[in-house]
């Protein structure tokens, strides 16, 4: 500390945190440069020299994509649980993760190229909207779970000592849905690599644009059976993860330790090199935690509604929502009129047939990982250890296997209508696994003292605790499995393998299609009648499961 100006001296670890910065910073505005220039149409060059700045274009997108997913759901999330519009909230979110990528894409293309002609930005938005768009649901849900399932003995003492709206935000809702917030945040990136192909070698009817990066130069790896390209391509892909992994997510895991919900402290032996190099900074730290409390104090000062709830929402709310209603459904009339009944008597069988590939593997993954997730959420050492490897999985394209299971099934004679709904699930099977380590994670030492105590094994120690503790994330990672999979039933549906194409029956093969030849009408069919479905399937079942976990296994 210096004596004379009162701040501490810097040391060599506060150099080293001024370099991370600097580097962020500069891989920031490189990757951003070309995105504001003007449009050029160049060919994706597969020498792999070029992927480390492809491999930047990339990370850029998701980063930015993943904050914007972040402050969507500090806002809709708290709206959707504590307002009046939760219903109409609740469904609108519903809706909005049942639409597939493709028809975001299809949807925001145009309209992002036409508010910014001949510039590459237009794209760039469309490109990081379709991203958002893979991300943002889950994160969402994840958070309004928390929301409605926070601990009655919390709940009452935010009561008791009459904190205001902000007040109970900034120092119980988000520091009690955190550890599970990052989980999700992870998995959230993991589904946004899933899609990462689609949004960024756009094809919607006649567009075709190739954006630099990662996913186009798989795709285009892929459009040329390049084995040689798509193993440079995968290994970038798992290093950008990896870089994710160490500078982002692995300190978030550990520092969101310190608010788990506990009586009694419970070991935490994860550690992060970043967290810990921050840590021993003196500079930086404390310039940081000057900067925290100066904001939450003025935050808390602006937000001070002591004993009063969230002001009424106005009238022009929902005037503003009912003429873009009316405006919506008269363009979608002109769509869809055209078709006629014999159409959607099939778009809504196909539906159907998606919808028992859905949740007979959405059943079967859950077999299987319910019972791993809560093996690594119990030992958080082990799980901030294979952090990286989840994720990597997690993230690994499963397109890119398709064609290696098209031949596969070619050679073998076997049928894609049953297999396709397996390939659905390579994608999707991990906002189960992350959501119950989430919710395995989140157990309080207390707890699971008291059931050592008790003697609680096998059976009646899952029955008793580990189902009852895990149930909430567990039904957050359904839900959103399940908009995921009935997303990936269009890339599923149909897979290629050289001048072959196998399609199974289903509501995905019908969207992929008119994708393909520019059928606006059908596709918004399918778009429509799909989320029919998953709306349906929420109501009558999901929603019923968020009930149960919210009144028989709240804390």
């Amino acid at each position: 500390m210096n004596p004379r100006s009162g701040l501490p001296q810097p040391n060599p670890y506060d150099l080293l945190a001024a370099l991370g910065v600097v580097a962020l910073l500069g891989g920031f505005f490189l990757a951003s440069k070309e995105a504001v220039g003007p449009y050029q149409a160049v060919p994706i060059d597969l020498d792999p020299q070029r992927l480390p700045g492809y491999a930047l274009r990339t990370g850029f997108r998701m980063g930015l994509a993943l904050v914007l997913s972040f402050l969507f759901t500090l806002v809709y999330a708290p709206l959707a649980a504590k307002t009046r519009w939760e219903p109409f909230l609740v469904a609108l979110l519903d809706i909005l993760q049942s639409v597939p990528i493709l028809g975001f894409l299809a949807a925001s293309v145009g309209a992002f190229s036409a508010l910014f002609p001949s510039k590459a930005l237009g794209y760039e938005l469309a490109a990081i909207f379709a991203v958002f768009t893979s991300q943002a649901w889950n994160m969402t849900f994840s958070f309004y779970q928390s929301l409605k399932t926070i601990p009655r003995e919390l709940d009452e003492a935010a009561r008791l000592y009459r904190l205001g709206p902000l007040h109970r935000f900034l120092r119980l809702e988000l520091p009690y849905a955190l550890p599970g917030l990052v989980w999700n945040a992870m998995v959230s990136m993991s589904g946004g690599w899933f899609f990462v192909v689609a949004s960024e070698a756009i094809s919607v009817g006649r567009t075709e644009v190739d954006l630099p990066g990662i996913g186009s130069y798989l795709a285009r790896a892929l459009a040329q059976e390049d084995g040689r390209a798509m193993a440079w391509a995968v290994l970038a892909m798992f290093l950008t993860i990896l870089l994710y992994d160490q500078l982002l997510f692995r300190p978030l895991v550990v520092w969101s330790q310190r608010f788990k919900y506990e009586e009694e402290p419970g070991s935490y032996p994860a550690r992060s090199w970043v967290l810990d190099l921050l840590r021993r900074t003196r500079v930086t730290q404390g310039l940081a935690r000057a900067w925290g409390e100066a904001l939450l104090e003025r935050a808390l000062r602006w937000g001070g509604l002591e004993g009063r709830g969230l002001p009424p929402i106005p009238w022009f709310p929902y005037a503003l929502l009912g003429l873009g209603g009316g405006l919506g459904l008269m363009a979608l009339s002109r769509l869809l009129l055209p078709l006629g009944p014999g159409e959607w008597a099939l778009a809504f069988f196909l539906g159907f047939l998606t919808l028992l590939r859905v949740l007979g593997i959405l059943f079967l993954v859950s077999l299987l990982w319910v019972p791993v997730g809560v093996f690594l959420g119990l030992r958080p050492a082990l799980a901030v250890r294979v952090q990286a490897l989840l994720q990597f999985l997690a993230a690994f394209p499963a397109n890119l296997l398709y064609p290696l299971a098209a031949y596969l099934l070619l050679r073998h004679h076997l049928s894609l209508e049953v297999f396709s709904a397996f390939l659905m699930a390579l994608g999707t099977q991990w906002y189960i696994l992350f959501n119950v380590i989430a919710g395995a994670s989140a157990l309080p030492e207390d707890l699971k003292e008291a059931a050592r105590l008790y003697g609680l094994r096998g059976l009646a120690l899952w029955r008793r605790l580990l189902l009852p503790g895990v149930f909430p994330f567990l039904v957050t990672g359904l839900i959103t499995a399940s908009g995921g999979t009935w997303n990936a039933s269009v890339v599923a549906e149909v897979v290629h393998w050289g001048s072959h194409t196998l399609e199974a029956k289903g509501l995905g093969s019908y969207i992929a299609k008119a994708t393909a030849a520019g059928d606006e009408g059908r596709l918004f069919l399918g778009i429509l009648v799909m989320g029919l479905f998953v709306v349906s399937l929420n109501r009558l079942l999901w929603r019923r499961l968020y009930q149960l976990a919210e009144e028989r296994f709240r804390l």
